[in-house]
């Protein structure tokens, strides 16, 4: 992995081009989570709008006494969507603008919120808003340790990867043959998965930026950086979930 040091890439290094080079990398963080944040913030109004109003809500869920009970076309394709656009940009993320990434970053946060807001509909608010927080607390101390770690995180992210594979398998397998302990064993594997990609991916983000320094791609950079860590925190959340949301009455 390319060490996110100056000295590293080759070139006729000086202290003014290493200050140079850490000034441009906290810049590209602070708007790596700057859009983290706000696609966040997207997919709460999103999440919390379709809670509030039945009518909203009516276009993608069916709804029985203030409860999901199934979802209508709409609501597959808004669940389902953001996985297309996530394949769309990865085939093309070399050719699109940053303005398109842009779109679809946007289009997939919002996207998101509609799944989000299954979570609302069932836990109460007081289990989500103590649940988020912890899951802010703990991505804030996961994030850090992969920005400070000197060790190299690669052979864990070819790891982690193959146990998202393996989630996704499980979680298949779980649907047709729904199983209460398998459910736990997924939850709790995702929630170990999910914090070391955090640390994994915010490691991978400084990679990207040193192999980027000094040319334009560094804002479509900080786009799929923060669509990473978006992904990992909306993860990471969704199975905290699992232990640490109380179902509405």
């Amino acid at each position: 992995m390319a060490n996110p040091n100056f000295d590293t890439f080759n070139r006729a290094g000086t202290i003014a081009d290493q200050a140079s080079f850490d000034v441009g990398l906290r810049a590209h963080m602070v708007r790596v989570y700057n859009y983290m944040a706000s696609g966040l913030a997207l997919s709460g109004i999103v999440a919390f709008g379709l809670f509030s109003s039945p009518e909203l809500a009516g276009m993608f869920f069916q709804l029985q006494a203030g409860r999901v009970v199934g979802l209508n076309m709409l609501g597959w394709i808004a669940i389902f969507a953001p996985l297309g656009l996530l394949l769309l940009v990865s085939f093309r993320a070399a050719t699109m603008s940053v303005g398109a990434i842009q779109a679809v970053y946007w289009a997939v946060t919002a996207l998101m919120g509609v799944s989000l807001s299954l979570v609302l509909f069932r836990y109460t608010g007081a289990s989500v808003a103590r649940t988020f927080f912890v899951t802010a607390a703990a991505f804030g101390a996961l994030s850090l340790y992969g920005y400070t770690t000197k060790r190299d995180l690669t052979a864990m992210g070819k790891f982690l990867f193959m146990g998202v594979v393996g989630l996704i398998l499980a979680g298949l397998v779980n649907m047709i043959w729904p199983s209460g302990t398998m459910s736990f064993i997924i939850s709790a594997a995702g929630v170990l998965i999910f914090s070391g990609l955090i640390a994994y991916d915010t490691q991978k983000i400084k990679e990207q930026y040193a192999d980027a320094w000094g040319t334009d791609m560094a804002e479509k950079i900080a786009i799929f950086g923060a669509l990473s860590l978006y992904l990992d925190f909306v993860n990471l959340f969704q199975f905290l979930m699992s232990f640490l949301g109380q179902e509405r009455e």
